[in-house]
């Protein structure tokens, strides 16, 4: 069995690091780590507890190929699990990974179809904890954002899930992974760069690139078709028009009405009276319509530790939450959608090539995002700020480009990590109709000197260097001014 190890942060480890801050502030009690994961006190709510199953059916025939199939209980990866087990001749792990979307719930019936589909063993891993401290929070540290607005959500879990999904072929012993993604989308590239990244010798098999299988589903029907005749259980119908993608990060909404980029517009067909809205839940599963939300604004304190959220206080009540990343940042998701925090409706570039309209609500990244580069400037210096903000524009694009695990990655990782050893410290902010709204920050590592920049009285500073200063940077200013003059009577003459 191999074991994928991640690149070594070194004496900047983010776990030493956060368990030494929160020993001094004596809220630790009864915390606990298991595989340098921070996990909550025992007796936590159980929403918190490892949810994590694995079901073995039968044993595998030893003359099959075993594949891992990155599974959601859907009509299209039964269809292609069946398919795999019954046309393709393999031996099907169906692997799903908890990431803290809504479905988790039925995880029994999952397992139950999967075995009707045809597979051996079903494998549920609980990686909700793992996603937010290993991956959100490193976004967050990386004031990674794409095209200036998508947060990532969906692209930031797929080296999460594919990372797990190599392992377990490891453990399996199987030589061949697979996934559900379409032809047309980012996420079989993410996938794809992903496992390549972790073990190219494994063999990936997508069979909505195969000529084979595009031939035999034509359409939605097709796959019904198949489904019963192998004794699946199916829903005939659609639940809605538009297709989601859930993660304790966000939800994403696409397709369907949502393919025209102008709908639902700024009124109907009979004027701003008859306006539309978005389809189904749209913007409404995470999050509340502003004009439902309170009228009183929410404040909140958030602490920092090198960059990463270690606890969350609210003022009014008293109640605070953390350290355990994963309480701190699905209370957020809470108590920021609670106040219409973190919706967004975009276009943006697909990595193969086109546009597309998607619509997030990301309550509790939102929140992070502006506390956290509120911090940065009270504690980075301005010119490693100027350095890192290219950067971090180069980060976002590979993460969502699916190269996660590939070397310039590694580097950039590194860089960020080395630009947060001072960020450190708490972050007041208020939510209220939709907005984050940082009020005031404060931190040991502050660049920020009062005195200094007071108008009340010099503190240090000596204004008579100024002069000097600014007859320098004009020194190229005077000189453009004299070419510009004589090129000018040269055009004139």
């Amino acid at each position: 069995t191999r074991t994928f190890r991640p690149p070594s942060r070194g004496p900047l480890d983010r776990v030493a690091a956060m368990m030494r801050m929160i020993r001094h502030q004596q809220i630790l009690a009864g915390g606990r780590r298991r595989g340098g994961l921070l996990l909550p006190p025992r007796g936590m709510s159980s929403q918190f507890a490892d949810r994590s199953r694995v079901v073995q059916f039968r044993e595998p025939s030893s003359t099959k190929p075993k594949i891992v199939l990155a599974y959601s209980g859907g009509l299209d990866t039964s269809t292609q699990l069946a398919y795999l087990a019954h046309e393709r001749g393999f031996e099907v792990c169906a692997y799903i990974a908890d990431l803290g979307q809504g479905d988790m719930a039925e995880v029994d019936a999952i397992a139950e179809k999967a075995k009707m589909s045809g597979a051996y063993k079903f494998v549920c891993a609980d990686l909700r904890r793992t996603f937010v401290q290993d991956y959100v929070f490193a976004c967050v540290k990386a004031n990674a954002v794409y095209e200036g607005r998508y947060l990532l959500g969906t692209a930031m879990a797929r080296p999460c899930i594919a990372k797990k999904q190599v392992e377990i072929a490891w453990e399996e012993g199987a030589g061949h992974v697979s996934h559900g993604s379409t032809g047309k989308g980012n996420d079989q590239v993410r996938f794809e760069l992903c496992y390549l990244g972790m073990d190219p010798t494994l063999e990936c098999v997508t069979l909505w690139r195969d000529r084979d299988y595009l031939a035999k589903f034509d359409g939605r029907q097709d796959l019904l078709d198949y489904a019963s005749s192998k004794g699946i259980p199916v829903s005939a119908t659609k639940t809605h028009s538009y297709s989601e993608d859930e993660n304790a990060m966000h939800i994403s909404y696409e397709s369907g009405e949502l393919e025209d980029p102008a709908y639902p517009g700024l009124s109907g067909p009979g004027g701003p009276e008859d306006e539309q809205d978005y389809p189904g839940l749209v913007l409404r599963k995470l999050t509340k319509d502003v004009a439902e939300t309170p009228d009183e604004p929410l404040p909140l304190e958030l602490d920092f530790h090198r960059g990463a959220c270690v606890q969350v206080r609210s003022p009014k009540t008293g109640e605070t939450f953390g350290p355990d990343p994963l309480e701190i940042f699905m209370t957020l998701n809470a108590l920021a959608g609670a106040h219409g925090v973190g919706r967004i409706d975009i276009v943006e570039n697909r990595f193969v090539g086109m546009k597309s309209r998607g619509c997030y609500e990301t309550p509790a990244g939102t929140v992070l995002y502006a506390a956290h580069l509120d911090l940065e400037t009270l504690t980075v210096d301005r010119e490693v700020m100027r350095l890192r903000d290219p950067l971090a524009l180069k980060y976002a694009e590979l993460v969502y480009n699916g190269f996660w695990f590939a070397p310039e990655m590694d580097f950039l990782r590194n860089a960020m990590d080395h630009v947060q050893r001072p960020v450190s410290g708490t972050v007041a902010v208020h939510l209220h109709k939709g907005h984050v709204k940082c009020r005031g920050r404060t931190s040991p590592n502050s660049l920020y000197n009062k005195d200094l920049v007071s108008m009340d009285h010099a503190g240090g500073f000596v204004p008579e260097h100024s002069t000097g200063f600014i007859q320098t940077l004009a020194t190229r200013l005077r000189a453009s001014k004299r070419r510009d003059d004589n090129l000018l009577k040269e055009e004139n003459n």
